[in-house]
């Protein structure tokens, strides 16, 4: 499996586990901007998600947001622990992953960690 991440400008994270599966999970800079997590909202399993739709939502003691997904393609999993913990993803956001897609046709532009350090940056 790439230990290599893949962002979107709107702040999701996508690991490659292969050609054509994914994880996908939200920033360290995103879960730092939103603050403590009290509440995740995930899709079911065989759900089908597309590029630059929101996918899920996260509720912070400051305020809800949408998580938009930077690939097409149908759930084949959910991290149910994010549903009675959603401080793991404040704890570590790049192993707090989301949902797992796969039969992937589409990836929003992505950027690599150097390119969104950049982003953030600005």
């Amino acid at each position: 499996m790439s230990k290599e991440f893949f962002y979107a400008k709107t702040h999701e994270w996508v690991q490659f586990l292969d050609d054509t599966k994914a994880r996908i999970g939200i920033s360290d800079y995103a879960q730092s901007e939103l603050g403590d997590l009290v509440f995740i909202s995930l899709p079911e399993v065989d759900d089908e998600v597309n590029v630059g739709e929101e996918f899920a939502d996260v509720e912070s003691v400051k305020a809800v947001s949408n998580v938009y997904s930077p690939v097409t393609g149908t759930v084949t999993a959910v991290n149910e622990d994010l549903l009675d913990q959603p401080e793991l993803v404040n704890s570590d956001p790049m192993e707090a992953w989301f949902i797992e897609v796969e039969n992937i046709s589409d990836k929003a532009e992505l950027l690599s960690e150097l390119e969104y350090k950049k982003l953030i940056a600005e």
